[in-house]
C-alpha cells in the first residue's frame, strides 16, 4: 500500500468539502474529451443534503433507486479506469397529488409535478472534479399511478430517479 501524500489527502478533503457544501469548484459543464472511451470506474449517489433536511426513508429510497437507474443507464461505460460519477442530490419535491388536472387556471392550484434537483460530478483519481453537470428533472405527479394507492408515492420516487438517470446519460453522451 502506498503512503498517502499531503497532496492526495488535500484533494480528497477538498472533494469532501465540495460534496458537503455544494460550493462551486473548478469544473466544466461538459464532460472531458474521451469520456465515453475511458469509461467510469464507479457510480455514487450522495443524498446527504436530503438527509440533513429530514428526508429520511424517502432519501434513502431515492439513493437506491437512482443508483440502480444510473447503473442501468451507464452499464456500457462501467468498469473502466476513468472517473467516478458522483451524483449529489440537492432537492426532491414530491407534491401532494389528488388525481385529475384540477387547479384554478394557469396561475394557481395543483402542484402536479415532482422535481429532482442535483449535480453530476465526474471525479478523477486524485479527487479533482473534471466536469460538473447541474440537472433538474420534472415528472408528472401521476407517474406513480392512482393517487389513492399506498405505493403511489414510492413509485413516484422510482419514476423520477429513472427520468433523472436517463436524461443524465443523454447529457453526458455529448463529448
Amino acid at each position: 500500500m502506498r503512503p498517502v501524500t499531503r497532496r492526495a489527502a488535500g484533494a480528497t478533503l477538498g472533494l469532501a468539502v465540495l460534496l458537503w457544501t455544494g460550493a462551486p469548484g473548478p469544473a466544466r459543464a461538459e464532460p472531458p474529451a474521451g469520456f465515453a472511451a475511458a469509461g467510469l470506474s464507479g457510480i455514487r449517489v450522495d443524498v446527504q443534503p436530503l438527509l440533513a433536511q429530514g428526508g429520511g426513508a424517502q432519501a434513502l429510497a431515492l439513493r437506491d433507486d437512482l443508483t440502480a437507474a444510473l447503473r442501468t443507464e451507464f452499464a456500457d461505460r462501467l468498469g473502466g479506469a476513468g472517473p467516478v460519477l458522483v451524483v449529489r442530490i440537492k432537492g426532491l419535491t414530491i407534491n401532494p397529488y389528488a388525481g385529475g388536472e384540477g387547479g384554478r387556471g394557469r396561475f394557481g392550484g395543483g402542484g402536479q409535478t415532482d422535481y429532482l434537483d442535483g449535480d453530476a460530478l465526474l471525479v478523477g483519481r486524485r479527487g479533482e472534479v473534471l466536469a460538473r453537470h447541474p440537472q433538474l428533472s420534472a415528472t408528472p405527479a401521476s407517474s406513480g399511478g392512482a393517487w389513492y394507492d399506498p405505493e403511489s408515492e414510492r413509485r413516484r420516487v422510482a419514476a423520477i430517479a429513472g427520468h433523472y438517470a436517463g436524461w443524465l446519460r443523454r447529457a453526458l453522451a455529448r463529448d
